[in-house]
């Protein structure tokens, strides 16, 4: 990886002048794994197994979605392990799309990551800690908006203070997350009162079988979603671009481990019908084991979970917008790393921001949770189907570049990584409200910056990107 010393060169008026600050291999492949597993296992393995249930035949059936989840996320791995170990970039998703397919689709893909998916998790994830924290500190009428403004506010300054301060509250939350969730798995195993068999079939009246498993994979792979945000810290792994394979691999195998131990403990100790009506699975079985004092316990455990994702996903959404600060002058002062933070301060900063203005949204609405599950899920889809286009593309492309780790089965593995992209993009337009729209208008406003520079540039400056795409103007690429 070779890294630019100087900004401004070739650029109208510019002049040579020393880069203040890069990013810098300061992360172990463990803090990697810490941050995709806190990102994954979140506040969704608490609610959407009784969804999962509800679609599935019997205990088998369900266990079979979850490994079958595993799977799908695993293969989606091996993809970004290619991408990540091959040209490892803080920008992640944003710079395999801007070498593969071009400037504007970066671009868009870099307006969508500052406006509508880590902004938008961010706010959602915060809304969920609300509704915890609440049942054990209420706030008044508006405690939920008030604890996910809190939240933003709190972890964004941690990561402002300095990546070491910020790796060791997401290690340190991800253990409490894990320890948690072995405790509500021993439970399920050891200390439950049995419970009675309950008839087999489980799936919802009028649905065909294949729609209910369909319904049912949309939910778990909602579940597994997030371990791809491993790709923007490459750049700050230690130990050789393999150290990215190995973060995503063994992230997911142990995130798979989890879920699979957690859906057997919760059919071990409340049934598979007990599941399937319950909205909070883990809350009601530690109530069987625990009574009030166990369902008080999980709560903070679900807040440890959805603080621990909130904190990874501040930490890795900055990164893009610091890559795209970096290659769009228009967004300059996003693209400045602090060497004090180990950061990029200003990109922190503005994303906590726009979290805020979401979470006030939500607030404003009164179905914060899922007015922002609707806004960012087709977005999240859409893109995630893009980065797989991009290794196809690339292998085409650049065919001749080393490559320290390649997808296994290529080119099955990515068409199958691809199609599971297309089915949940189709999901979330169809079985979703106004929020959806929302979030799509949010993206097309990225139409008018991007029609803003390319008028500034002028078609005929256009520059080659990368992947050899026209870059329209933008500026020389200054990404590392």
């Amino acid at each position: 990886m070779t890294q630019e010393k100087y900004q401004g060169e070739g650029q109208p008026g510019g002049e040579a002048r020393p880069e203040p600050a890069l990013p810098l291999p300061s992360l172990r492949v463990m803090d990697a794994v810490a941050l995709v597993v806190g990102i994954v296992v979140g506040a969704g393995i608490f609610r959407t197994p009784s969804l999962v249930a509800q679609n599935a035949s019997g205990p088998a059936a369900v266990l079979l979605l979850w490994g079958l989840g595993g799977l799908v996320s695993l293969i989606g791995a091996m993809c970004y392990a290619e991408l990540a170990s091959t040209w490892p970039h803080a920008g992640g998703d944003y710079h395999y799309l801007r070498r593969a397919l071009g400037s504007s689709l970066a671009f868009l893909f870099a307006w969508a990551r500052l406006t509508v998916i880590p902004t938008g998790s961010i706010a959602l994830l915060g809304f969920i800690f609300g509704d915890y924290a609440s049942q054990l500190l209420p706030l008044g009428a508006h405690s939920p908006a008030i604890y996910a403004a809190l939240s933003v506010v709190v972890l964004t300054g941690l990561n402002v203070a300095g990546i070491q301060l910020g790796k060791w509250t997401q290690n340190l939350l991800t253990v409490a997350v894990v320890v948690g969730l072995g405790l509500v798995i021993a439970a399920g195993f050891f200390f439950a009162p049995s419970v009675a068999p309950a008839p087999a079939a489980a799936v919802s009246s009028g649905e065909a079988p294949h729609a209910a498993w369909g319904l049912a994979m949309v939910f778990v792979l909602l579940t597994y979603g997030g371990w791809n945000e491993a790709a923007y810290i490459s750049s700050e792994l230690r130990g050789g671009r393999r150290s990215i394979v190995s973060a995503l691999l063994w992230s997911m195998v142990a995130v798979t481990g989890l879920y699979l131990l957690a859906n057997a403990a919760y059919l071990q100790g409340l049934g598979m019908a007990g599941v399937g009506q319950s909205d909070t699975v883990a809350a009601d079985l530690m109530q069987r084991v625990a009574g009030p004092s166990g369902a008080w316990l999980i709560s903070l455990l679900i807040c440890a979970a959805v603080l621990t994702s909130s904190n990874a996903t501040i930490l890795m959404g900055s990164r893009t917008h610091y890559a795209m600060g970096r290659d769009f002058p228009l967004f300059s002062p996003l693209g400045r790393w602090s060497a004090r933070a180990s950061a990029p301060v200003n990109a922190l900063l503005v994303q906590g921001a726009i979290s805020l203005a979401l979470v006030g949204v939500g607030s404003i609405t009164r179905r914060g949770f899922e007015t922002m599950v609707e806004y960012t899920a087709p977005v999240f889809w859409f893109f995630f189907l893009l980065s797989g286009v991009s290794l196809l593309v690339l292998r085409r492309r650049e065919p001749h570049v080393a490559r320290p780790f390649r997808v296994p089965l290529y080119p099955l593995t990515p068409l199958l990584f691809c199609a599971s992209c297309a089915y949940l993009l189709y999901s979330s337009l169809a079985y979703t409200g106004v929020g959806a729209l929302a979030g799509v208008a949010v993206l097309a406003t990225g139409l008018v910056p991007l029609a803003l520079m390319r008028r500034r540039a002028g078609h005929p400056r256009s520059n080659p990107s990368p992947g050899g795409r026209k870059s329209w103007g933008f500026g020389r690429p200054r990404s590392v």
